[in-house]
């Protein structure tokens, strides 16, 4: 992405696991397993999942229903507790650091966060933040914070980058989008939105220092 084009930027769109906090989907993976949920990888994984797991992060079945699912298709009763911890198990560290970069990249653009999340991971993470007592810096880093299970919108579909579009009241031209999953990046890519990947192992404040610079 050229300086010229960095010009024309007005808002930039955070991912949130994989690109400011630390995930790892083998984690929730294994963890389901050991419940004795069988064909966890086909079920559940960055790259696709079942309409369980969409249901849960567009808002549409509530983290209830999402548990008794989850039990039918172990065959075994499971406590709420086994359930969450094995679904939790994948969020990871949040370096603050990249807290204090999203900081200085607010103070030239417009920033939002979008993220294909869920109820039970929203209040485990918020928690361990709030723990951390980084819950309000989180907070401020961004001009709107947008879940996907509160907003009833997921990626790579359209509409949610429309509706983050809309929302700001620009085109996708003035828009720049980060996120670690391909699916996602040519979602936002057909709206004319800039796209930087974020691949396995690389930092955030590296891909967006032209931002700042």
């Amino acid at each position: 992405m050229g300086s010229s084009k960095v010009k024309d930027v007005q808002l930039v769109i955070f991912d949130l696991g994989g690109v400011i906090l630390d995930i790892e989907y083998q984690r929730t993976q294994d963890a389901f397993s050991q419940l004795g949920i069988k064909d966890v990888d086909t079920l559940y994984s960055q790259a696709s999942q079942t309409s369980l797991f969409d249901d849960l992060e567009t808002g549409r079945i509530s983290p209830q229903a999402f548990r008794s699912g989850l039990r039918t298709l172990a065959g075994v009763s499971l406590s709420d507790e086994a359930i969450d911890k094995a679904w939790n198990a994948l969020l990871l560290d949040l370096p603050i650091e990249r807290l204090g970069f999203i900081q200085r990249v607010k103070k030239r653009y417009k920033t939002c966060l979008l993220s294909n999340t869920n109820e039970i991971h929203i209040l485990s993470f918020e928690h361990r933040l709030e723990e951390r007592g980084i819950l309000e810096i989180y907070r401020t880093c961004f001009d709107e914070v947008l879940y996907s299970s509160r907003i009833g919108k997921r990626k790579p579909d359209e509409e949610v980058f429309r509706y983050v579009l809309e929302l700001f009241q620009i085109p996708g031209e003035k828009a720049l989008f980060i996120d670690d999953s391909p699916q996602h990046i040519e979602g936002a890519a057909s709206l004319g939105i800039h796209t930087v990947f974020l691949d396995k192992g690389e930092e955030m404040q590296e891909r967006l220092a032209h931002l700042i610079s």
